[in-house]
This record gives structure tokens, C-alpha cells and sequence, in this order.
């Protein structure tokens, strides 16, 4: 197993089926993976759609929530379940393309030094104004404020090692954040241009209120979690190995 692929997925039952055949069908014979699809309570049928889509699917696992609890928590639900050492995740609208996972997972494994974080960068958005508009103010206060140098830390296809997300520090919405929380541990962010498409059904979740205004006390948070960082840099370790 290679690759861990996580999917969060809240009322989306018109898209789950599409994505799990697309993804398969881009990364059939180039990756041994697995595909975690993570039901964050939902209340349309998803669950239904995910049942029988794991019974006809081999490596595709169903993960769910009691209650719908956020994307951040279904990710760490997932990324806790996942059994490779690399996760990569896509938002389960159907807005994200998997072919831009496999650029990523080919881009880690050709570098000598992989970066902590790979994560896409939505060129030609394809949302409705209020959402490319908000994301932008939102992508540019957080920018100037956490100086992660990052264009658009909202995308979800990213790729990243498992144990390295373990070790950061959780809390709701904290999947927007990851390139400063992965810049805090002293590693590379890499952001990489990546396809964004229509949304065919379904409805959005995030808007203004819970994409802008929400993410306001969370900044605070991570600004005084990047102050708080110390990294001591262990110059060699002494003692013997003898009883």
C-alpha cells in the first residue's frame, strides 16, 4: 500500500458514485492505494450510496460519523484510518479532478527531498461570484497575517505524509491552515497549479458566514501557535546502548 486516499463527504449522495468511479479508473495499475470515504453524518442518502459502493469496489472503505462534526474532523477520522504512509485528500463534490492527485503523488516521489506539504492551487475557479470572492479576501488576509506564501490553502487535493499530520497541533477548521502548520514544524510547503470544475449537483456547504468570518478566531490561534513554536535542533545524542 502506497497511498491512502481520503474523502470526506457530507450530502452528497448525487456525486459519490461518479468520483469513486473516476478516481478508479485514473489510478487503476499506477498506485497501490486504498480509498477512504468518510460519511460526516449525513442526511440524504449518502450513507446508502457509500454501503453499496463499498460492497462493488475493492480497497474503497467506508468510514461515518454519528453526527455531522466538520471537513477537519473527518479528515482526521480518515487520515487516523488510513494505512499507508502518504494521504492525499479531495473534496467529495466532484469539483476537485483525481487525475491532479496522481501529479502530485509523482511529483513526491521524483523529488530527492519531498516537501511537507503538496497541496493544488484552483487557477480558473469555477464557483459562483460570492465564493471565488470571499476565498480571495480570505487567501489574502491570511496570507499577509501567517506569511505561509500560500495562493489558496481551501483547495482539497493535498498530499501529505500520514505521521506528519498526526503530529499537528488539531482543532476545528484546521485543514485551512495546514500550510502554516507545516511551515511551523521547519518544512517545505509545495503549491502546485491544479484543475477546478463546475459543481453538477448537490449544494454547497461553506459560504461568507462559515468560510470568512469563522476562520477570523482561528487565525488568531495559529498566529499564536507559530509564536509558541521552539525547535531546539538536537546536535548529537550521547550515552551508550549497553544494559
Amino acid at each position: 500500500m502506497e497511498l491512502s486516499i481520503v474523502i470526506p463527504l457530507c450530502n452528497e449522495a448525487e456525486n459519490a458514485q461518479s468520483l469513486c468511479e473516476e478516481l478508479r479508473r485514473c489510478l487503476a495499475g499506477r498506485v497501490a492505494h486504498e480509498v477512504l470515504l468518510v460519511d460526516d453524518g449525513s442526511t440524504d442518502g449518502t450513507s446508502e450510496v457509500l454501503s453499496r459502493l463499498r460492497d462493488e469496489m475493492a480497497g474503497l472503505r467506508v468510514l461515518r460519523h454519528s453526527r455531522n462534526a466538520g471537513q477537519s474532523a473527518a479528515l482526521a477520522t480518515g487520515v487516523r484510518a488510513a494505512r499507508a504512509g502518504w494521504v492525499a485528500t479531495l473534496d467529495g463534490d466532484g469539483q476537485n479532478d483525481p487525475a491532479d492527485l496522481l501529479k502530485l503523488w509523482q511529483l513526491a516521489a521524483t523529488e530527492r527531498e519531498p516537501a511537507g506539504l503538496y497541496i493544488g492551487h484552483r487557477v480558473a475557479r469555477h464557483d459562483n461570484w460570492v465564493r471565488i470572492a470571499s476565498s480571495r479576501i480570505a487567501n489574502a488576509v491570511r496570507s499577509r497575517l501567517l506569511h505561509d506564501r500560500v495562493p489558496d490553502t481551501g483547495c482539497g487535493v493535498k498530499l501529505f505524509r500520514r505521521e506528519l499530520f498526526l503530529s499537528l497541533p488539531y482543532f476545528d477548521h484546521m485543514h485551512r491552515f495546514l500550510p502554516a502548520l507545516v511551515q511551523r514544524e521547519g518544512l517545505r510547503v509545495a503549491s502546485v497549479p491544479v484543475s477546478h470544475r463546475p459543481r453538477l449537483a448537490g449544494r454547497s456547504k461553506y459560504g461568507v458566514g462559515n468560510r470568512l468570518f469563522a476562520g477570523i478566531v482561528d487565525m488568531a490561534g495559529v498566529m499564536w501557535l507559530q509564536r509558541r513554536r521552539r525547535r531546539a535542533g538536537l546536535i548529537a545524542e550521547t550515552g551508550s546502548d549497553e544494559l
